[in-house]
């Protein structure tokens, strides 16, 4: 029985406890589960355990030697996690191929000594480790940047150099060597980065080789640097060293490869050396969103399959896998060798163990959000993952057993309580977790009705399960009061009671009218809205609301009853990777013959009218993640949403929505529904010290009270923060 099922404390008498999921992912049988998965791979000289490979993610620690201690530790704990292989964050071989200014490199002895410390510590653990070679060509920010041809890209400030034939020529020199010193410092092979819009890349393409001599032209030209690199490592490593090349399989830009071009470059690497062919879809710069959480699942994988049909080494399938169902069916249907994931790793280090034990109900799920890792990367910042706090903070941020038992109350079961709850009793408190309503999730619950961010799901599904099987008691429909906390003499009680929508009652005329709702009226299924809506605010939870009322795919709740979100096995049915390809304009066909995989994108008829107003005069959207804004911007747009930045909101009548637009007009949007996304308020009526609302211990009586997420600080659905809140507070109890 999968330890998902163990039940809570309650006893069975208890009429408010919540349910265990029903575990639709766990397969746990006398067998291995997942076959294929768990099937060795020979490659000739060594052999992987498995056919799970942890993709390369840059993490920022990889940029300075001082942090390499962290490093060793995130890769080690994945490692231990029971993944075959992995690959590191991108490692230039020269000054030119930097990331960021002295970003990380592989080039001299001193390299190596650092590097070692991260082998040492996955080969502990029956692990191999590949370290991948990036040169970020036009990518690049620093004024080094050099391409195949002088185009500036939209990514870097800096225009690039064109290449001379000697520049690459030593370019090439600079690969084999970086790949020798990497088998010194005991990595198993080295990754080739030829995808993603990075320098091979430019060169394979062209998007940017715009060349006259015999490096540019047609595919043969171009493919002649990447070629030549991969020969050339190959002879300065030997033929005991796994050479794996990230390829692009579909360009998604203009003026990209099609797909006997695709073919025809796979052929010359594994006839060059290649011994892994691994999956690289879209470029950076790309107007098609590839690994955003809308994306369906494995949407690209056609393509992958398409490859392996005319090559004899094992290739490698990736983007948007995130859980063991999928991976398993990719393989047993032979569409690829291996299956690669890079931010499911950060998410659950222990992703293979769980699969390989049929317990993959208790896999922490990638939500593909972004929120803390890509979008941290394109910050500078260091990543780490929405859904778990401790990614790249392994050393820092530890779950110690507890030394003493303590009795601990968390109120309020939102992502902040339900991290709180499962950290502390992973440690050993006794924890009891109780919430108003008579579901878990808060405010998540709102965001994960989305169309697109039904991955969101998977999380609620996660912290059911792990609450049951860390033995938290639950209590739902239980309003707490501080006589009933005073009563039951609590060592710590932990403040997590979230936040409200904001009413804009009291601040705009006529916001009592039936036609005015909230975000949470709407999302939770209780209200309806009508064919033409207003929605105030053009946040992120603006955004949201705009794309479910014009979503083409799937039912809103009103429509299936909001006793649909309670059931724990529910999930929506996610747009299908053919009607998603349509909208966004990709080729679906696998042997495609369009420049870049792109064709025209479906005209979209959208479902309802919808206004979509803030007061700043700025873009709408203007303040979203980075990298995953523009595919929200470009979502509502294509919706047909009628953007209205810089207006004043007057007053609401039974006509609809009177506002005053930013050329002094008085303007009537007639409007069956408003639906109010004016931010939100925190709920902290029960922490004694009002004064203490930052999150300091409140010593009452013998009880310390905490305040963690949006009780704390109200802020947009800030469930990166909340989580965070939870694990690092319920770490130190």
């Amino acid at each position: 029985m999968a330890a998902a099922a163990t039940s809570n404390k309650l006893s069975d008498s208890d009429s408010n406890i919540t349910k265990s999921s029903s575990g639709a992912n766990t397969i746990a049988t006398n067998e291995v589960p997942y076959p294929h998965i768990f099937q060795p791979l020979d490659l000739g000289h060594t052999q992987l355990k498995n056919r799970i490979v942890m993709g390369s993610m840059h993490t920022g620690l990889e940029d300075r030697f001082y942090n390499y201690g962290k490093l060793a530790a995130y890769f080690a704990e994945r490692a231990k996690g029971g993944v075959a292989m992995m690959i590191t964050g991108g490692i230039s071989p020269n000054r030119e191929g930097w990331l960021i200014p002295a970003g990380g490199t592989m080039n001299s002895r001193v390299d190596v000594i650092n590097h070692q410390r991260l082998t040492r510590a996955v080969h502990r653990h029956d692990s191999k480790i590949i370290m991948q070679i990036l040169h970020s060509g036009r990518y690049g920010y620093h004024p080094f940047v050099v391409s195949a041809s002088a185009f500036k890209s939209p990514i870097s400030p800096f225009k690039p150099r064109q290449m001379s034939i000697s520049n690459i020529e030593s370019t090439i020199e600079d690969y084999a060597r970086c790949a020798s010193l990497a088998k010194q410092a005991g990595y198993d092979g080295v990754e080739i980065m030829g995808s993603e819009g990075y320098l091979l890349n430019q060169f394979l393409s062209r998007h940017v080789n715009q060349r006259k001599d015999e490096y540019g032209g047609d595919i043969h030209g171009r493919m002649k640097f990447p070629v030549a690199i991969v020969k050339a490592v190959r002879e300065a490593v030997g033929e005991d060293f796994i050479i794996v090349f990230r390829l692009s399989m579909i360009d998604l830009v203009k003026d990209g490869n099609v797909m006997d071009e695709v073919i025809t470059v796979a052929k010359a690497l594994e006839e060059a050396g290649v011994s892994i062919l691994n999956t690289g879809i879209g470029w950076h710069e790309a107007r098609v969103p590839t690994i955003v959480t809308s994306v369906p699942r494995a949407a690209f994988v056609d393509y992958t399959a398409e490859v392996k049909k005319h090559v004899s080494i094992p290739v490698m399938a990736a983007n948007r896998i995130n859980m063991p169902n999928t991976a398993e069916t990719i393989l047993s249907s032979g569409q690829a060798d291996l299956i690669q994931m890079a931010r499911p790793f950060l998410a659950d280090p222990d992703w293979v163990n769980k699969a390989k034990t049929g317990q993959s109900d208790l896999i922490n799920t990638c939500i593909a959000c972004n929120q803390a890792c890509l979008d941290h990367t394109f910050e500078n910042k260091r990543s780490t993952c929405l859904v778990n706090p401790r990614a790249c903070y392994e050393t820092e941020l530890t779950y110690k057993p507890a030394k003493k038992v303590k009795n601990v109350a968390v109120i309020g079961g939102g992502v902040a309580g339900m991290s709180a709850a499962t950290v502390a009793a992973k440690r050993g408190h006794k924890v009891t977790l109780y919430e108003a309503k008579d579901i878990l999730g808060g405010q998540f619950n709102y965001a994960k009705v989305i169309p697109g961010k039904e991955e969101f799901f998977e999380t609620t599904r996660y912290y059911l399960n792990e609450l049951n099987h860390q033995g938290v008691t639950i209590r739902l429909n239980t309003k707490v009061t501080k006589e009933m906390l005073d009563e039951a003499n609590y060592d710590h009680v932990v403040i997590a009671t979230g936040v409200v929508p904001r009413s804009l009652e009291g601040k705009l005329e006529g916001a009592d009218n039936p036609k005015v709702i909230s975000y949470a009226d709407l999302l939770s299924g209780e209200q309806e809205v009508g064919e033409t809506v207003a929605v105030i605010g053009a946040g992120g939870i603006g955004f949201d609301v705009s794309e479910y009322l014009t979503a083409r795919h799937g039912q809103t709740l009103h429509e299936l009853g909001p006793e649909t979100l309670k059931d724990p096995s529910y999930r929506p049915e996610p747009q299908s990777v053919s009607e998603w390809k349509q909208e966004w304009g990709v080729d679906d066909n696998a042997i495609y013959q369009t420049d870049g995989g792109l064709t025209k994108p479906e005209k979209i008829i959208p479902s309802r009218r919808v206004y979509l107003l803030q007061r700043r005069a700025d873009r709408l959207g203007k303040d979203l993640n980075k990298t995953t804004g523009w595919v929200h911007r470009a979502h509502i747009k294509s919706h047909g949403v009628l953007q209205m930045p810089g207006v004043t909101y007057d007053k609401v009548t039974n006509e609809g929505l009177w506002v005053t637009t930013p050329q002094g007009q008085s303007q009537l949007l007639r409007v069956d529904t408003i639906v109010v996304c004016a931010g939100q308020e925190s709920v902290n009526d029960l922490m004694p010290a009002v004064t203490d609302l930052k999150g300091k211990a409140v010593k009452q009586k013998t009880t310390q009270y905490h305040i963690i997420g949006g009780a704390k600080l109200a802020a947009e659905l800030d469930a990166k923060r909340a989580i965070r809140d939870g694990a690092e507070l319920a770490a130190k109890i």
